[in-house]
C-alpha cells in the first residue's frame, strides 16, 4: 500500500471496516454430521467493457468504503461419515452493514432473519422490533443475522452454498 492511502480518514475507516467485515464473517453450522464451512467476503465493483457498457463483478474485499456493497458467500460440505440432518447455517450481520433486501440466495433452503442479536428468527415479513415505546416491522437495517435451514438431509460428500449482500454504512 502507498503511504498516501493512510492520510485519508476515509481510507483508514475503509481498512478498519474491511477488518471488521472479516471478523463478522464467521458462519456457524449445525447438523448431526460433520460440516466444513467456509465464508468468503467479496465486494461489488463496476467495470466498463470495451463496448462502453458497465457490468458488475465480484472481487476480493481487500478494502471497503461506506456505500459499497459486499457479498458474503458461505459454502459447506458434509465431510462426516453419515448424512447430516437438520442443517442450519447462521451468519451474523455486522452493525456496520445493512442487509440488501432480497439478496439472500440459498437454493432450496428456508431463509430466516433475526433482528434481536440471534435470539429469535423468522421470515422477513414476520420480524418486528421495539422502537421506543412502539413496535414496528423490522427494516433491513435492523437485521442482525441471516439463517438458512436445509429442508432435506445433506448426504456424505454433498456440498451447498448460501449468500447475501450488505452495504457498508
Amino acid at each position: 500500500m502507498r503511504a498516501s492511502i493512510f492520510k485519508s480518514e476515509v481510507a483508514a475507516a475503509a481498512i478498519w471496516s474491511t477488518f471488521a467485515l472479516f471478523l463478522s464473517s464467521s458462519a456457524l453450522a449445525q447438523g448431526n454430521g460433520h460440516l466444513e464451512v467456509t465464508t468468503i467476503v467479496q465486494k461489488e465493483i463496476f467495470v466498463e467493457t470495451e463496448e462502453g457498457e458497465t457490468t458488475t463483478q465480484l472481487v476480493e474485499a481487500q478494502s471497503v468504503v461506506p456505500g459499497e456493497k459486499v457479498v458474503y458467500t458461505i459454502t459447506f460440505k458434509n465431510v462426516g461419515d453419515a448424512a447430516a440432518e437438520n442443517v442450519v447455517i447462521t451468519n451474523p450481520i455486522s452493525e456496520s452493514l445493512t442487509y440488501v433486501a432480497g439478496s439472500a440466495s440459498n437454493g432450496s433452503m428456508r431463509t430466516e432473519f433475526s433482528a434481536d442479536g440471534g435470539k429469535t428468527f423468522g421470515l422477513a415479513s414476520e420480524l418486528r422490533v421495539v422502537d421506543g415505546d412502539m413496535e414496528r416491522p423490522a427494516a433491513t437495517q435492523d437485521y442482525t443475522h441471516v439463517r438458512w435451514i436445509m429442508q432435506t438431509q445433506l448426504e456424505v460428500g454433498a456440498e451447498g452454498s448460501a449468500s447475501f449482500a450488505a452495504v457498508l454504512q
